[in-house]
């Protein structure tokens, strides 16, 4: 008889052993498969940052130089018409035209910065691009993480393939090796 409790309190025994690790490794994977989810979120998330970001970024750097562009030519203007001058009175008239032209060009615009506009950008879509990478391989890690844990060899006899299917790790589209041009 105390045989018979024994063999039974064995078998409750592994049966308790084989649902907790059931359970402990249901719970990993459903918890690496949050991660996997949640990383690749971040990077849809970054994706739109960039989709938001950069056409602003563009707007503003093209504006400012043709802004600049503008006061450049009123100013070369009016220092061109100085040589079509006949008569130190027409020379005088020029100078005050220039002298007026540089003053609202500056009033409009005091300095010319069209240089450090397009370095400013270049270092946003530098930083937006390696927010993007970063997204990525992070994305990659969780996946990792997850199939090496669902496909070990307790796991693999135990944790449904349908509720814990193997995931892709991030794949660059066709053709994205080429950089992108940048055009203004």
């Amino acid at each position: 008889m105390k045989k018979s409790y024994l063999v039974i309190g064995g078998i409750l025994a592994f049966l308790l052993i084989i649902f907790l690790t059931y359970r402990s490794n249901f719970n990993k994977a459903n918890d690496f498969q949050k991660e996997v989810d949640n990383a690749w979120a971040d990077v849809q998330s970054s994706y739109q940052r960039r989709a938001d970001l950069v056409p602003q970024l563009v707007a503003t750097v093209k504006g400012a130089a043709e802004n600049e562009r503008g006061i450049l030519t009123a100013v070369t203007q009016a220092r061109a018409g100085i040589v079509n001058a006949k008569t130190p009175e027409d020379m005088e008239i020029m100078g005050k035209k220039i002298n007026t032209a540089i003053n609202l060009a500056f009033e409009a615009y005091p300095q010319i910065r069209s240089t450090e506009n397009f370095g400013a950008l270049q270092t946003q879509l530098e930083g937006t691009e390696n927010r993007i990478n970063f997204a990525r391989n992070t994305y990659n890690e969780a996946v990792k993480k997850y199939n090496s844990h669902i496909t070990g060899f307790i796991n693999e006899m135990l944790l449904s393939k349908e509720r814990f299917p193997a995931k892709k790790g991030f794949e660059a589209a066709a053709g994205s090796e080429v950089a992108p041009k940048v055009e203004f």
